[in-house]
């Protein structure tokens, strides 16, 4: 069985005793492994995190250090050994790596840093002295051995600076090429998406020409890096000539929501996409069905959009059913009040934890899209239910969310004039780095 050598601290020790011994003797002093009663090869190998035993006094095993990346396949233990690391030091690393971090997120192409310390018995493996890594762009990552005689994770974190941001285009061919041409994160537009979504059928109300600006907070580190985009602070669309811009307050019930200068609530009791970036594929009315192939009422609106998208509750509700329903395959129906219910058909698979009866809140991934039941591909057949009549779900008129007033409205009213300017100057700063860049 290995054994471990000595702490670094020790080694350099000894190698400073070899070379005084050398000087003054005018010849190299060799030890042995061990004092004259010890015999490595039966040390105790009871601790699978402790490693200590004396090394040879006479010279320094020599530290090599190796980038290895990740490959297909590649578990942290399976990197390691390859490297012609000890299965027991592997694993006492990886142990002490997973109470700051989970290795089963490393990524592809990923780089791992190992020193490795040569042992003086050839036929040893090297032993692990450290391995670093960088986990994402703000933090580094050392599991390092410590003169304790175990493996220790040590965590650096980039300071971020907090700022604003502002992103604001002209709708060409769709709204996703102008918002990333315009330099918005897809979070952030997945974000604005959802706050239109009450009001927006964003595959039949964007036209061409259309316009929209977006205000949000972005953390970055000190050379620039984008580590992530926080919340939307404003957001506007003008679609055919009329503006609908909502500002994020959060009144005194603590619930942080986006409003316009009237104070009413973008909410409505359901929204009307409940997948992000979905194409509306076959909306409410008859139609040729594309298996049964005779005319027949289609009862819903289908969103189409790759397997494995997440679908959204469409309001706060409790689920009255869940599971394989008929030609709907899989299929779950939320009641959201005495007037509402939402049906969801067709999806792949559910939210794990998900049962009837559990309570829902309005955009909760609720399940992904799937071809489960009666199905051509992967699609949502999304159904609204008023009184338990199947309803068109992009023209039912929904009942308005929270409305400010008094007090609460004056405090609202007040807070605008000062985000009004932090608008106003963003949108100047974005028309002038637009000039520039041209």
């Amino acid at each position: 069985m290995k054994q471990r050598a000595r702490p670094r601290s020790a080694l350099i020790a000894g190698v400073l005793g070899s070379v005084l011994l050398a000087g003054i003797g005018g010849f190299a002093m060799f030890g042995t492994v061990g004092g004259p009663d010890t015999d490595p090869t039966t040390a105790d190998a009871s601790s699978e995190t402790s490693f200590t035993i004396p090394s040879p006094e006479d010279s320094a095993p020599a530290l090599e250090t190796r980038a290895v990346k990740v490959e297909r396949g590649d578990t942290l233990m399976k990197l390691l050994t390859k490297n012609e690391v000890d299965r027991r030091e592997a694993h006492a690393a990886i142990e002490a790596l997973t109470e700051v971090y989970d290795p089963r997120r490393m990524q592809i192409g990923q780089l791992f840093e190992l020193s490795l310390e040569d042992p003086a018995d050839t036929k040893t493996s090297p032993s692990l002295v450290s391995l670093s890594f960088k986990a994402d762009p703000v933090r580094t990552i050392q599991v390092r051995y410590t003169d304790d005689g175990a493996y220790k994770a040590d965590v650096k974190e980039k300071a971020l600076q907090r700022g604003d941001a502002f992103g604001a285009g002209v709708i060409g061919s769709s709204l996703y090429e102008a918002a990333v041409d315009a330099g918005i994160p897809v979070a952030v537009l997945h974000d604005m998406i959802r706050i239109f979504s009450f009001d927006v059928d964003f595959q039949r109300d964007i036209q061409k020409g259309d316009r929209f600006e977006v205000l949000y907070d972005e953390q970055r580190t000190s050379d620039g890096t984008l580590v992530r985009t926080g919340n939307i602070t404003y957001a506007a669309m003008t679609l055919s000539g009329k503006e609908l811009a909502y500002y994020q307050y959060t009144p005194k019930s603590g619930v942080t929501d986006y409003f316009d200068r009237k104070g009413q609530s973008v909410r409505k009791t359901l929204m009307r996409t409940p997948v992000n970036g979905a194409r509306l594929s076959s909306g409410f009315g008859k139609r040729k069905h594309p298996i049964l192939g005779f005319t027949k009422m289609h009862r819903g609106t289908d969103f189409a959009a790759p397997r494995g998208t997440p679908i959204m509750a469409a309001g706060d509700g409790v689920i009255d059913y869940i599971g394989r329903n008929g030609s709907y395959g899989n299929y779950i129906r939320i009641r959201h009040n005495s007037t509402y219910k939402t049906a969801y058909a067709h999806m792949s698979g559910f939210k794990r934890g998900l049962t009837k009866g559990a309570r829902i809140k309005q955009g909760e991934t609720i399940g992904y899209i799937g071809t489960t039941g009666r199905s051509t591909g992967p699609h949502l057949h999304y159904e609204v239910l008023e009184n338990g009549r199947q309803r068109n779900p992009m023209s039912v008129k929904l009942p308005a969310g929270e409305k400010l007033k008094g007090q609460e409205l004056k405090r609202f009213a007040a807070a605008l004039p000062a985000l009004d300017q932090k608008i106003a100057v963003a949108r100047d700063d974005n028309t002038l780095v637009a000039a520039q860049s041209n």
